[in-house]
């Protein structure tokens, strides 16, 4: 069963994580969830949702990647160690979803020189300070560029996830996923609303 590798750290948005694996749950033959952090154990979110992760080290690096944002993406810009594990992990995986913020890690890293991405719009200018190099598209849902998957603000990762799914599994996967958990998927990836608030 593959993978479905959630990178969490304290202060990261409950929404940008469990929206994403809660569509990747629905996905048929399913996908196997894990949470994990630099060194594993309790991680709390913004929202005081705790939850338990398993360390980085443990990961099987075959698996999707997910990278949520929220206020503790800041300071880890400046944790060397998880920035490098955080590196290698993205590296090796077939492929790297960011919701909001998360790009910002991502960028970080480096792996997104050269490529389009999108981030938080009401963060947008911070967010694409960071990581000069990248393409950041500001009026998109989110963006796909090979196998990098980032999204806008919070809600959009669902739209996103459900947009990865699509190009797995195709459109019928990504619609029932949509129906099960009654959400009203916005399809256009070029147009998120809330780039003009």
């Amino acid at each position: 069963m593959t993978k479905f590798n959630t990178v969490l750290f304290d202060g990261f948005e409950t929404l940008d994580a469990f929206g994403p694996i809660e569509v990747m749950g629905h996905v048929p033959g399913g996908y196997e969830m894990n949470c994990f952090s630099l060194q594993g154990g309790t991680v709390e979110s913004k929202q005081n949702v705790r939850t338990h992760t398993l360390p980085f080290a443990e990961m099987d690096t075959a698996g999707v990647l997910l990278i949520p944002g929220g206020i503790g993406v800041r300071p880890l810009l400046k944790d060397d160690e998880f920035m490098d594990q955080l590196r290698m992990l993205a590296e090796k995986a077939p492929h790297v979803l960011t919701v909001c913020t998360g790009s910002v890690l991502l960028a970080q890293t480096g792996l997104l020189n050269g490529r389009r991405a999108t981030s938080n719009k009401m963060a947008f200018a911070w967010a694409s300070s960071h990581g000069t190099e990248v393409d950041w598209i500001k009026q998109a849902r989110w963006v796909q560029d090979g196998k990098y998957y980032t999204a806008s603000g919070v809600s959009a990762g669902i739209d996103m996830t459900l947009g990865f799914v699509r190009d797995q599994h195709g459109l019928q996967a990504a619609e029932a996923a949509a129906g099960v958990i009654e959400y009203v998927w916005n399809q256009d990836a070029d147009h998120d609303p809330f780039a003009v608030l």
